[in-house]
């Protein structure tokens, strides 16, 4: 089942907001100049605003997955998932999940292992496995899925180029909170 609710809308600030800084970052500095690449990589941001949606893939028991590891398992017809369907449900979010991470906190990622030290994903690369994860949901190129699928072979093949605009767009935010904390500093301060 898909958690996910358009519940933020087109016209909502901060979803305008992720879609100028995607927009900027991916064309210009990143070299991806894709309307449909940003357009989802944008909605992506907007969507995992909420925790929710960023940890939606529950296993076979209904239990919630925060790991890699742990939703491949998910995804593996032979292992846990249930169908096919399945299958690209959670490899499209292990995809958008590994991107998420690796764009705007890939210091998280780096220091799974001091972090999470019993955690089995200090062993798996994260760019690898979004990486492939979005192949696989790419793979899925017939009936329903035909539409989608060249979009996911693009965030496939330049998921490394991605990664770099979501480098960037995460420090044009921390930028943007700086400037937003001075300004409120200075109007505290009763000589500023």
């Amino acid at each position: 089942m898909d958690v996910r609710a358009n519940t933020i809308s087109r016209e909502h600030p901060l979803r305008r907001m992720f879609d100028d800084l995607v927009r900027r970052h991916f064309f210009h500095t990143a070299q991806l100049p894709n309307p449909a690449l940003a357009e989802y990589v944008s909605a992506l941001l907007t969507d995992f605003t909420c925790a929710e949606h960023t940890y939606r893939i529950r296993n076979a028991r209904g239990r919630k997955l925060e790991d890699v590891v742990e939703m491949l398992i998910a995804s593996n017809p032979l292992l846990d998932a249930s169908s096919f369907d399945r299958e690209r449900e959670v490899r499209k979010h292990i995809g958008d999940f590994a991107l998420f991470f690796t764009g705007l906190f890939p210091e998280a990622v780096a220091s799974l292992p001091r972090l999470r030290p019993f955690s089995i994903d200090m062993f798996v690369d994260y760019m690898a496995a979004g990486k492939e994860s979005y192949r696989v949901v790419a793979a899925f190129d017939l009936f329903e899925y035909r539409d989608e699928a060249p979009l996911f072979r693009q965030l496939s093949t330049h998921f490394e180029q991605c990664v770099f605009g979501l480098n960037l767009v995460k420090q044009e935010l921390e930028q943007l909170q700086q400037g937003y904390y001075a300004r409120l500093r200075s109007g505290l301060d009763p000589d500023g």
